[in-house]
C-alpha cells in the first residue's frame, strides 16, 4: 500500500497560554500545501522502517511513524509491516511532515487491517502521536485551537492562487521555541483576521514564533522580504519554523535568489 502525505501550512499561529499539562493552548489555521512525502508498507515478519530523502536523526523507535504502528499493534494485535518512507518534506521546518506522515499511516492501517476504527477513536490517537496530527485526518482547512485536539473546519479556499516555500536549511526544536516565547502576546484574532481577504494580512496575521526564530537566525529576514518584494500578498513563518512561505496572486519563481535554500513553487488548491 503507497500513500503521499502532505504537508501544511500555518496561517497565523497565537500561543494562548501554557496548560497545566505542559502543553500550550494555540490558535492557528492550517491548510494543506501540495508538497509530499511518499510512505509504502508490506507485509512482514518483522517491524522495519527504512528512510530515504531528508535524513532524520533519533532511533526508529523515536519516530512517529513507528510509534503508530506500535499503538495499533499493542491495542489490536496488528501484525508488523515493512515500512519505507521517502523524506520529501523537510524535517524541522514547521510544514508537519513527520504529523503527516504518521497520521497517514494511522489512517492506512486502520483501512488495510478492517479495525474500522470511528474518526473520534482515531483522533484520539493522532493527538497521542503529535499536536499537529489530528489535522491530518480530514486534511482540510481548519481553524485549530487548544493542544491541537480543536478542529473546526472553515470555508477558506486559496484556490487559484501560488505559493512560493523557502526552507533555509535551519531546523528548530519545537520544545525550545516554545520555552523562548511569551505566550498571550498577540493582539488580533487568528478566526477574525483569516475573514479579510488575503491581501489584508501582512500586518495583521502574526505567528508567535517568527519573532524568536528572527532574534536567533537574524539571516532569515531576507527570505520573507524577498518573498514580497517579489509580489507576495502575504508571507509568514510557519509553525515553529524554520520554512518560510509566500502567497501570489500570479506565478512566482524565485528559486535563482536562494543557491543554499530549497525552493518550492506551485499552486494552492
Amino acid at each position: 500500500m503507497i500513500f503521499f502525505p502532505n504537508g501544511k501550512i500555518n496561517l497565523g499561529l497565537s500561543v494562548i497560554n501554557k496548560r497545566t499539562d505542559g502543553y500550550h493552548n494555540i490558535e492557528t489555521v492550517m491548510y494543506p500545501v501540495p508538497v509530499f512525502d511518499v510512505l509504502e508498507f508490506l507485509p512482514s515478519g518483522s517491524f522495519s522502517l527504512s528512510i530515504y530523502g531528508f535524513k532524520i536523526t533519533g532511533s526508529m523507535e523515536d519516530n512517529l511513524v513507528y510509534k503508530a504502528w506500535k499503538m495499533l499493534h499493542d491495542r489490536y494485535q496488528i501484525p508488523p509491516v515493512e515500512v519505507k518512507l521517502l523524506k520529501m518534506i523537510p524535517p524541522g521546518s514547521g510544514l508537519g511532515g513527520g504529523s503527516s506522515d504518521s497520521t497517514f499511516f494511522l489512517k492506512a492501517l486502520n483501512e488495510h487491517f478492517s479495525l474500522l476504527l470511528p474518526e473520534e477513536t482515531l483522533s484520539g490517537y493522532a493527538l497521542q502521536l503529535g499536536s499537529d496530527c489530528p489535522f491530518f485526518l480530514n486534511n482540510k482547512p481548519a481553524l485549530v485551537q487548544g493542544r491541537g485536539e480543536i478542529i473546526q473546519e472553515i470555508p477558506l479556499s486559496l484556490k487559484g492562487k501560488y505559493f512560493c516555500l523557502v526552507f533555509p536549511n535551519v531546523t528548530i526544536a519545537t520544545a525550545e521555541a516554545y520555552q523562548k516565547i511569551t505566550p498571550g502576546v498577540s493582539r488580533l484574532s487568528v478566526s477574525e483576521v483569516v475573514k479579510l481577504p488575503v491581501e489584508q494580512w501582512q500586518h495583521k496575521m502574526p505567528n508567535d514564533f517568527e519573532p524568536f526564530v528572527l532574534r536567533q537566525h537574524p539571516e532569515l529576514e531576507e527570505i520573507k522580504d524577498l518573498l514580497y518584494s517579489e509580489g507576495a500578498v502575504y508571507a509568514s513563518m510557519t509553525g515553529s519554523g524554520s520554512a518560510f512561505f509566500g502567497i501570489f496572486n500570479k506565478p512566482v519563481k524565485i528559486k535563482h535568489k536562494f543557491h543554499h535554500y530549497l525552493t518550492l513553487n506551485g499552486t494552492l488548491n
